[in-house]
């Protein structure tokens, strides 16, 4: 699929930030929020495109799970970075309250948000029914919230007729991604002309499958005239490939507790991960952190270059789980460096 006599350069294409406001062993939610917001400035300074936030639910390592409140903290917080949500599960949510929140958001932030969305719950099936959503449901009718949604902002785009609009929301030109970890959204964005965000991060093995589904299907759309793609990615970068390794194990530690179903706080690195996991639960994480990038900056550069190779992506959107919160400053740095 990719195009290599038409090689991007990893200068050539803008990074982004994605943030769980991680939870650390030790902290509380207050904590996460003052570091999102440092993380937040820091990555303004150093030229990164976005920042999204992600809605998750009933995970005592994740702090964002009202999405919307943690994007105007951070938009009030900075000046001139993107600030959206990567994403907020549609589900999950009544799309009027959703275009007036983003609404809101846009008219106190105008010209820059950004509104992405999924069609996943973020959550387990108890917590999702405590969020009131109709079980029976399975995101198929994720289109058809999609289409009320986007009609609230732009009444134009429905022949139907109702006395219910989204104030604040109407009017306003919020931009709408969609964001999958497998092919259904990615049909769905090519075919309504929309730009498309995929999981590598956590879905390595569905990446490139996906993205040829969204350039396939893509028809050009008042929004975007060609398609448009961007790949989330974990990035673990310190100074030489040993630290690297090290931080990394806490982003592993995270997904093995998700296999052993133990949800607790983002845990400290380890020496040796080998020495927690069995083979079985290494290869189950190895399956979900495959396109991770992890190491010193000559390491992380060349893996990139080749990340970058095989996606053909317009953009990165960064995610870097890591413990200490001096080291994942400093590994979002040396990525700014490796990119600038």
């Amino acid at each position: 699929m990719a195009n290599h006599n038409n090689k991007k350069q990893l200068r050539e294409i803008p990074f982004s930030v994605l943030d769980l406001s991680p939870i650390v062993e030790g902290d509380t939610p207050a904590d996460s929020f003052r570091k999102t917001l440092d993380l937040a400035r820091h990555a303004e300074n150093w030229g990164y495109n976005r920042y999204w936030l992600a809605e998750h639910h009933n995970m005592p390592f994740i702090a964002s799970s009202a999405t919307s409140v943690v994007i105007a903290h951070v938009a009030a917080g900075t000046n001139k970075i993107r600030v959206g949500s990567g994403g907020i599960m549609l589900p999950n949510h009544a799309p009027l309250v959703i275009a007036e929140q983003f609404g809101t958001l846009e008219s106190l932030f105008p010209g820059r948000i950004d509104l992405g969305l999924g069609r996943a719950p973020g959550t387990d099936q108890r917590t999702a029914f405590a969020l009131r959503r109709d079980l029976g449901s399975s995101g198929e009718d994720f289109p058809e919230q999609l289409a009320e949604l986007r009609a609230y902002f732009n009444p134009s785009l429905t022949s139907r007729k109702t006395s219910v609009r989204a104030i604040p929301g109407e009017g306003l030109n919020i931009p709408i991604w969609l964001l999958g970890s497998s092919g259904f959204s990615a049909r769905l964005a090519g075919q309504l002309g929309l730009p498309f965000a995929f999981a590598s991060h956590f879905s390595p093995n569905n990446t490139l499958p996906a993205l040829e589904l969204y350039r396939k299907s893509f028809r050009p759309s008042e929004v975007l005239d060609e398609p448009y793609a961007m790949v989330g990615v974990n990035v673990i970068a310190a100074d030489t490939d040993d630290e690297a390794r090290i931080l990394a194990t806490t982003l592993q530690q995270q997904f093995l507790n998700l296999v052993r179903n133990h949800e607790v706080p983002l845990q400290p690195p380890v020496e040796n991960i080998d020495d927690i996991w069995s083979e079985y639960e290494k290869r189950a994480v190895e399956q979900q952190l495959g396109s991770s990038i992890v190491g010193a900056p000559h390491t992380v550069e060349e893996r990139l270059q080749k990340f970058l190779d095989d996606t053909q992506a317009n953009e990165m959107m960064v995610i870097s789980q890591i413990f200490d919160h001096e080291a994942r400053l400093h590994s979002y740095e040396i990525l700014s460096d490796i990119t600038d």
